[in-house]
């Protein structure tokens, strides 16, 4: 006989406090393990692919294992470095670039002249914060999120975690299956599914476009001329997640940087390469829309953009870097879960009452 259901909503919420509470008393130390888990997530299909060509799942892991070493050693002796160098050439031009932009504002608006403007003086806290902030930050996130010591310790225990994850992912998941409870194994099984579906579209098929749009963005934008072409590609690929806040906010950064890059040189304004820079975006945003999502994500996804804005701020402001990056499956859960109770809620007598004529 099964448990009623004021019991199991004890268990069940006992069990989700759990749950928060080893999350927020834990925090940063199981972000090895939270970022081995999501690797090991992603590539498990691969791994399935593998093993249905007909290698062994230790065989499956060892070759994914050393293709990623050897893309891994790519991107360290090639990209990261330059990535770095722009970074922290755009910060330290920061100040310059908008010392321009406030010559040039205060020759179209000479009112901008006047000390007791109100947006002279705005102006000059948002470069004076500029100035005084732009080092501080780089060197703050240098010194703790990317401090040496957390690089060698991600290094090393995530590419541990997530090979002995993918390891074994097959008989974890047998072995937590053998653990639901047996009334309600094939609800939860059901939604274990859907949430599975909702994740693969999301991180792996988003994911997949994040990459694909980054690497287009970076490329291209080096080829126009763009000074930081690479660190700009790679902020509007890691936020293409959200929808059209990736191609606005690098394509903004982008054309802004090219407008202080081409604007009033020496033969004068180079419109034709402002102009490519903004024809990037848009074309990024038109493969965006029309060929990679919908063939990579699909319309399966079912999480809602401001859905997903709200879970990212809720997560990341209670649980710090690892509250954002368990943000998307946990919001996707929830998802899958409150569909699920709708639906089960417009079934029951509460919501059709005593009629059964619809």
């Amino acid at each position: 006989m099964a448990l009623p259901v004021r019991e199991q909503a004890k268990y069940w919420g006992i069990a989700t406090a759990v749950f928060l509470i080893v999350l927020w008393f834990l925090g940063d130390v199981i972000l090895p393990f939270v970022l081995g888990g999501a690797i090991a997530y992603c590539l498990d299909p691969i791994a399935d692919r593998l093993e249905k060509l007909g290698f062994s799942r230790t065989v499956s892991v060892a070759i994914i294992t050393l293709v990623t070493i050897v893309v891994f050693v790519v991107l360290i002796l090639l990209v990261i470095p330059t990535l770095v160098q722009q970074t922290t050439q755009l910060i330290n031009t920061a100040p310059e670039l908008f010392s321009r932009l406030q010559s040039g504002l205060t020759d179209r608006f000479p009112a901008l002249v006047d000390a007791d403007s109100t947006i002279r003086q705005q102006l000059l806290k948002i470069g004076e914060t500029i100035q005084s902030k732009g080092g501080e930050l780089l060197n703050s996130v240098l010194s703790s999120a990317l401090g040496l010591l957390n690089i060698l310790v991600l290094l090393i225990i995530v590419p541990v975690v997530a090979f002995y994850l993918l390891l074994d992912w097959d008989n974890m998941t047998a072995r937590i299956d053998d653990l639901l409870p047996r009334d309600h194994a094939p609800a939860v099984r059901q939604l274990a599914r859907e949430i599975n579906d909702t994740l693969a579209s999301f991180i792996r098929g988003q994911g997949t476009v994040c990459v694909v749009l980054g690497t287009y963005y970076a490329i291209a934008l080096m080829i126009a001329g763009l000074n930081f072409g690479l660190i700009v590609g790679f902020i509007a690929g890691l936020i293409t997640f959200i929808p059209y806040v990736g191609a606005l906010v690098g394509g903004i950064l982008a054309v802004g940087l090219a407008l202080f890059q081409f604007w009033g040189g020496v033969d004068g304004t180079d419109w034709l390469r402002i102009g490519i820079v903004a024809a990037i975006f848009g074309l990024g945003q038109f493969l965006e829309g029309n060929i990679l999502t919908p063939k990579l994500v699909g319309g399966s996804v079912g999480l809602h953009p401001v859905w997903l804005l709200f879970a990212l701020s809720v997560f990341g402001s209670l649980f710090g870097f690892v509250g954002m990056l368990v943000a998307v499956p946990v919001a996707a859960m929830i998802g899958v879960v409150t569909r699920y109770g709708v639906t089960r809620y417009k079934q029951s007598r509460l919501y059709r009452g005593l009629s059964t004529d619809d």
